[in-house]
């Protein structure tokens, strides 16, 4: 079989030696002779595996007892919906910024529960798009919260500048950011992520919460949704996807064994640098955003001859490189490369697009 590098956005790659070791596991798990997809949730072994699930989370970000994780399903389409149905509170009005595909779809969703405000943070000048820093934002004075995406998938944009209002309850939508670099988590009030792309597989979210901020949701919020619930049950008010949340701790052990998000920092801007280094030194394909918001994660760009992207993606599948379709609306090239792409599937690429540029360039 013939190597593959696996470029999609979500569900993305997950490390190969956690799949060998879900797979050597697979049917007799913890020598139960059962899988771990078999057990009950509340038995003491998978109990272990939420243990030390969460403390690898906060060793990784750098948890305070501050905050409470919890383990949710739903997506983070779900949680567009319970940030404004918990976090209101005697509050009618947030602040969403929009910057992209994702932090707008944040805002159509909470209209249904608020008034809420519609921020465009997103700019161009000289034909590159930029994105606005949080000192340019125009917060109201009377939002009860401020919520935003870092980064965006489907536009390849990035905001690597986090916000720091006074008096403001913070939150971020961080599913194609976290685990990828170093962040404040001290600055947020609510952080939440859904697994599919530095987490582990789809079926789970997690939501970073400060514990002061729990407890004052809607009497319409549903209870699968009300955190003040969750909490209480430890993240079992329902049962919860037990093999994503085993997956997503393998995946937590093994970004610890290669040493932490600190250094899985460095290999990303490693990654895109050498993916952007081709871009900028080529006519034969074209990034027009501003260096400083270009996404770490997700590299996306254009042919010059836009004919040619049918072409690229055919001759890049046969050459092992998977995935690499822009999301519909933009068109184009994507490259997703979360923690899980090795360096060798970005050298694999960046030696395909210069093989392809001078074949048709």
């Amino acid at each position: 079989m013939n190597l593959i590098y696996n470029f999609s956005a979500g569900p993305a790659m997950i490390p190969e030696t956690v799949l060998c070791k879900a797979k050597k596991e697979l049917k007799n798990w913890k020598n139960l002779g059962c899988s771990v997809m078999e057990i009950s949730h509340r038995t003491e072994n998978f109990c272990q595996v939420v243990r030390e699930a969460e403390k690898d989370l906060k060793d990784l970000l750098n948890i305070s007892d501050a905050y409470k994780i919890l383990f949710c399903q739903g997506g983070a389409r779900g949680q567009f919906s319970a940030i404004p149905m918990n976090l209101l509170g005697k509050f009618s009005k947030a602040d969403y910024i929009n910057s992209g595909y994702w932090s707008n779809s944040a805002f159509l969703e909470s209209q249904k529960y608020c008034n809420s405000e519609n921020i465009f943070i997103r700019k161009v000048k000289n034909q590159r798009t930029y994105l606005l820093k949080p000192d340019q934002w125009n917060i109201n004075d009377d939002s009860a919260y401020v919520h935003y995406c870092p980064n965006e998938t489907i536009d390849g944009l990035s905001l690597y500048e986090e916000p720091n209002f006074k008096n403001k309850i913070i939150i971020g939508d961080f599913s194609s950011f976290i685990l990828s670099r170093s962040v404040d988590i001290n600055k947020y009030g609510v952080i939440y992520a859904s697994a599919q792309k530095n987490i582990g597989p789809s079926g789970i979210t997690i939501i970073i919460i400060r514990k002061d901020l729990i407890g004052y949701a809607s009497k319409l919020c549903p209870s699968i949704l009300n955190y003040h619930i969750i909490n209480q049950h430890n993240s079992m008010f329902n049962t919860p996807p037990t093999f994503s949340w085993y997956l997503s701790g393998l995946v937590f052990k093994w970004l610890k064994k290669q040493g932490g998000v600190k250094e899985i920092e460095k290999l990303n801007k490693e990654k895109s640098d050498m993916l952007y280094q081709i871009i900028d030194n080529s006519n034969f394909y074209i990034n027009n955003i501003n260096k400083e918001n270009r996404s770490q994660m997700n590299v996306v760009f254009h042919l010059f001859d836009s004919k040619l992207n049918s072409i690229f993606l055919k001759e890049s599948e046969n050459f092992g490189l998977y995935a690499l379709k822009g999301h519909f609306i933009v068109g184009g090239i994507r490259a997703s490369i979360y923690n899980a792409m090795p360096l060798e599937g970005v050298k694999k690429l960046a030696k395909f697009m210069l093989f392809f540029e001078k074949k048709y360039g």
